[in-house]
């Protein structure tokens, strides 16, 4: 019998619960909004969606992916940026009211996790995989097992410096990795070229029905997989930060398999092609040492949920029972 969990994925705006089976299937789901400004009520969405679930199928463990600095212990969430979450014993409250086993993770670690055991990288013991939406998030995998550091915060990657006193980003510092290879920075560039060159935008222009305020990052995604040369432009932009930034992490790492996964990753190989050609000129010692593969995630919006729900069924410790894993 294959032993059942939950997973739950809390973000600023949703909360996305599911049973997940020992070979990371999602057997049933459910969704509440996220109340994100009372922390009570917050958790009592996620335990509702889990008594939801649990009324349907019999569960040993509940996992909680959690968008934040969660502790070394898995128990607290010290800090949530979209979320009223400051030093939250999420895995104290929530056992008391569930009456199961629960461990909390970050969401981005378990979304590599996933990927990992379930997913791109199921073939590789050492990983990076980066979640590249409004901001651009991490989880690193090394000999099978999370990296988490010292304090239980690693891998908070979108928040390397690459501009020194560049633009102002919302951690309070300024040049980090996301603001210039995420999903916002897409936008920008797209809007910037828009305002400034709309002859150059004119595809992005016209998909936005004539009102250049109008663009969206899926309409940029969308006339760039069509062919159209402004939204291209905005690729190559946001690819040349994200193909150094994996250049940086491989001198660190040495990761055989980076994983690129997130909202803009919906642009398939415009966006992976880009990148790895960028990562490959910038790897150090390139010539003499191998060079991992970039690979597109293929969880999609399933892996934070299968992640910590996996997470939750090993008993607490990030390597899988019984191998070397």
């Amino acid at each position: 019998m294959s032993e059942l969990t939950v997973g739950v994925d809390v973000g600023g705006t949703k909360i996305a619960a599911g049973v997940v089976d020992d070979s990371g299937k999602l057997l049933a789901s459910t969704r509440r909004e996220t109340p994100a400004t009372d922390t009570h009520m917050v958790l009592e969405a996620i335990a509702d969606a889990v008594r939801e679930l649990r009324a349907g199928h019999d569960v040993t463990a509940v996992g909680i992916g959690a968008a934040g600095f969660v502790d070394a212990a898995r128990a607290k969430v010290m800090f949530a940026p979209n979320l009223a979450w400051r030093d939250e014993d999420l895995r104290g409250q929530l056992s008391a009211a569930l009456e199961l086993p629960v461990v909390v993770e970050n969401d981005a670690n378990a979304v590599a996790w996933a990927e990992s055991r379930f997913g791109a990288g199921r073939d590789h013991d050492d990983l990076v995989a980066i979640t590249i939406g409004t901001g651009v998030g991490g989880g690193i995998v090394t000999n099978g097992r999370l990296l988490r550091g010292g304090f239980g915060v690693a891998a908070e990657i979108g928040h390397i410096t690459m501009v020194p006193y560049g633009r102002r980003c919302g951690c309070g510092l300024q040049g980090c990795w996301e603001q210039y290879g995420s999903g916002r920075a897409l936008l920008t560039e797209a809007l910037e070229i828009a305002r400034h060159s709309p002859a150059f935008a004119a595809g992005l222009i016209a998909a936005a029905g004539g009102d250049p305020e109008a663009i969206t990052g899926e309409m940029v995604t969308a006339t760039a997989q069509q062919g159209d040369v402004g939204a291209l432009h905005c690729f190559d932009e946001i690819g040349r930060w994200i193909g150094l930034g994996l250049a940086q992490l491989a001198a660190v790492l040495d990761p055989t398999l980076f994983v690129i996964g997130g909202g803009v990753s919906a642009a398939g190989e415009v966006l992976r092609g880009r990148v790895e050609e960028v990562f490959r000129a910038n790897l150090t010692g390139r010539g003499h040492r191998p060079v991992a593969e970039v690979r597109l995630a293929e969880m999609g919006w399933e892996s934070g949920m299968v992640g910590a729900a996996d997470l939750a069924r090993t008993n607490f410790d990030s390597a899988v029972p019984g191998s070397d894993r």
